[in-house]
């Protein structure tokens, strides 16, 4: 791996790679705001649309070309990282912003941000960017990657906003939706959130007051399009919910979530010392397959129907129909990973009465010792919410994680994160059924 030397505010350097991972890093201490890494693609300085804007609530851009993968934590170091494959940036985009965020706090409360940018093949770093004179700002422009005579390169850039992510975001374009902060950004905003190159000649006068068209010609051609047009600009939501064992529960309409799909996904890393080899090691043992989590639902359908979604017996589950819940592909990775996911679909959500999340270990540990897990519920339309599991101090090989209730047509989402130790003989799904009352019907099963 060649030297990468830490560049300067307004520098530049090539980027010869055709994928690279773009690590924000901080150090982890008491008091510390929690960061969060975001990345906008312009055209000639602004957003197409609020979807030019990947971050924690709109995790993947369209075309692929951007992804965030999440954070880790390794020791005292935390990161958070952004996928850039430049294979797949459309021709117009001429510019990616990195952008970094503070929750909680300003910036001068975060001792050792760095963005670097390293080849995703090969792990080499081919730059990095130290950022160390922050003071009262709750966002930051890290750095660039942009084209130059057919090439990509990354600048160091180092600006500051004092006014969050929202204050970041609009200034390029995108219209945010944060009642608490409306009033400051709405005078002057609003005419650069750009709703017009999404819908281009025909819906752009009509698309202050769409009601009334859509109410004046039912049956005129002009009608289909017009159901699209108020997506695009709708205002990008930036609040995350974080439960805690003070404040467990939340709605998922007071969140937005009211409809398309719920995406439920569990990441862990090992934490485990081995011998002087730290968490490298922990972190190859999650990857080379020897930790089997597997993430699993409880289901119970309001026509009293009951069962288990799983990779034992191959019960994935389907969102077309009952349970209207679906488990991804069996992923033993976790850490360097995506982790398990688990799909539920909110449009039959009245269909469900409860639903428990749970993950069992299927092989590799004896318990959830040292695993360090996160769990984020990510509706398709409104705020992520997300949650960590205390450290497990009993012999526990299954955890409840989360109880989705149906409270007269509406989710509430109940963080349990609560280790269960199963007695001699009995399965993990038995524990959990047990625990819960759920009343199903077990027999020995495998993948």
């Amino acid at each position: 791996m060649g030297a990468s030397m830490t560049m300067q505010k307004g520098t530049n350097v090539p980027v010869p790679a055709g994928t690279v991972r773009v690590e924000l890093g901080w150090r982890a201490a008491a008091g510390t705001p929690d960061v969060d890494g975001s990345a906008l693609l312009l055209v000639s300085g602004k957003v197409r649309s609020d979807a030019d804007f990947v971050f924690y609530n709109q995790p993947a851009h369209a075309s692929g070309a951007v992804r965030h993968e999440g954070k880790r934590t390794a020791g005292d170091g935390v990161t958070d990282t952004l996928l850039v494959d430049f294979g797949r940036v459309e021709p117009a985009i001429d510019r990616i912003v990195v952008a970094a965020s503070a929750d909680g706090g300003s910036f001068g409360r975060v001792s050792g941000l760095y963005v670097r940018i390293v080849d995703a093949a090969g792990g080499a770093e081919l730059a990095r960017f130290d950022s160390a004179d922050a003071t009262i700002e709750t966002a930051f422009i890290l750095g660039e990657l942009y084209r130059r005579q057919g090439a990509w390169k990354f600048r160091a850039v180092g600006q500051g906003y004092s006014t969050g992510l929202e204050g970041l975001a609009t200034d390029f374009g995108i219209s945010v939706d944060e009642p608490q902060q409306a009033p400051a950004p709405a005078p002057s905003r609003p005419v650069t959130a750009a709703p017009a190159p999404v819908a281009p000649a025909p819906p752009a006068p009509p698309a202050p007051a769409p009601a009334p068209v859509v109410h004046a010609a039912p049956s005129a051609p002009v009608a289909p399009p017009v159901p699209p047009a108020p997506a695009p600009p709708q205002p990008v939501r930036l609040s995350k919910v974080t439960l805690t064992k003070e404040a467990p529960s939340v709605s998922l309409a007071k969140q937005g979530g009211t409809s398309g799909a719920l995406r439920v996904n569990l990441n862990w890393e090992v934490r485990k010392q081995f011998k002087g080899w730290g968490a490298k090691l922990g972190r190859a043992v999650a990857m080379h397959g020897d930790l089997d989590l597997d993430l699993c639902a409880l289901y119970e359908l309001t026509d009293g129907r009951k069962g288990v979604v799983q990779a034992l017996g191959n019960a994935f589950g389907s969102l077309a129909q009952p349970p209207f819940i679906h488990l991804d592909g069996d992923d033993r990775t976790g850490a360097l990973s995506t982790g398990e996911n688990m799909t539920v679909n909110l449009d039959r959500k009245d269909l469900l009465r409860r639903v428990l999340i749970f993950v069992t270990i299927y092989e590799g540990a004896r318990s959830f010792a040292d695993l360090h897990a996160t769990v984020t519920l990510q509706p398709q339309n409104g705020a992520a919410i997300d949650f960590s599991l205390d450290e497990c101090t009993v012999p526990s090989t299954v955890c409840a994680l989360a109880l989705i209730t149906n409270n007269g047509g509406d989710l509430t989402v109940q963080r349990e994160a609560r280790y269960l130790v199963p007695d001699r003989g009995v399965s993990p799904q038995r524990t959990i059924d047990a625990a819960y009352g759920w009343g199903m019907n077990w027999t020995p099963g495998r993948k």
